[in-house]
């Protein structure tokens, strides 16, 4: 048996990258990081239209019925863009709870935005000042955003909120989804920094020579090509047998590999990877944020040893 991504996985992917490269993303982030939502709306609305909201969502209720290998492919895009709102809540988690049922049509379509809690894992809600239901993982209710005090986040595109009386959660399916989305962005994440920063060590030179050049560049580009090279088929196999086990270990691997790339990408840039104006930064903190979003490493790693 041969496991890849089939042909029309591959055209979504195409079709996904070729958007949002055309559709000024980076910009989109920066406008969502201070409260301007507007371009982002209209971003995600192209998503809908090319239907990464409604792929885990049955034909029924207005989706595509697709699987969470689909889920994966649209993600690492997802990440790899820096593409901000609630996109895991939106399209992964939501469409697992049954109690959020009423409102797949709506997610499906994009018309509705959807954000979810469930501490300790999840404690802050993100984006629930735009969001139209909010989900409570561990009671498994869905109902009218209440988010009202945002909280700080290393990624600035990140606007988190307290929700009072969220109940705790224990675990489950719609959770593992929420993990395995995060682990395709990091995976996404990773791979735009590196291919970011290999661009760059061929353009800037330093005593007479393309910094590429040299040896030491190249060991540390080859460590992190290594890293998420053994992540991606982690995480691709995570969605296909969709063991909590094997969803943490996709997760704990990407998160590794994105934080090391992020590192690299900072080292090799230099002192212009740290100005706000350059889109390195939109991946640095969103991989430093999404390490620990929906579980941390150690959270992860206990689920796998627990195996």
């Amino acid at each position: 048996m041969r496991f890849a991504l089939s042909p029309e996985q591959r055209d979504f992917a195409t079709s996904l990258h070729d958007y949002l490269t055309g559709a000024d993303t980076p910009g989109a982030a920066r406008s969502w990081a201070h409260g301007r939502h507007e371009p982002g709306l209209k971003l995600l609305r192209g998503l809908a239209e090319l239907g990464v909201p409604a792929l885990l969502i049955d034909e029924a209720h207005g989706g595509l019925g697709a699987d969470p290998v689909d889920l994966v492919v649209a993600f690492e895009a997802l990440g790899y863009h820096a593409v901000p709102g609630p996109l895991v809540e939106t399209a992964a988690v939501a469409p697992a709870v049954p109690a959020a049922q009423a409102w797949w049509p709506a997610l499906a379509s994009g018309e509705a935005l959807a954000t979810v809690v469930a501490p300790p894992h999840v404690p802050l809600a993100l984006d629930a000042d735009i969001a139209q239901v909010v989900v409570d993982l561990g009671a498994g209710t869905a109902g009218e955003s209440t988010g009202t005090e945002v909280v700080g986040s290393l990624d600035p595109a990140r606007r988190l909120f307290r929700v009072p009386g969220a109940t705790p959660l224990t675990g489950g399916r719609a959770f593992d989804l929420g993990v395995l989305a995060v682990a395709a962005q990091l995976l996404g994440a990773g791979q735009w920094l590196l291919d970011a920063t290999v661009a760059y060590a061929k353009q800037r030179s330093q005593y007479g020579r393309l910094i590429g050049e040299y040896q030491a560049i190249k060991h540390l580009l080859a460590d992190v090509a290594t890293h998420l090279e053994l992540a991606r088929p982690l995480v691709h196999g995570a969605a296909v047998t969709g063991s909590p086990q094997d969803i943490s270990a996709a997760k704990v691997k990407a998160g590794d590999a994105a934080y090391l790339a992020a590192r690299t990408a900072l080292q090799v840039h230099g002192a212009i990877g740290y100005t706000a104006e350059h889109d390195l930064g939109l991946r640095l903190t969103k991989v430093r944020a999404l390490t620990g979003a929906w579980g941390d490493g150690r959270f992860h790693r206990e689920r796998v040893l627990a195996r």
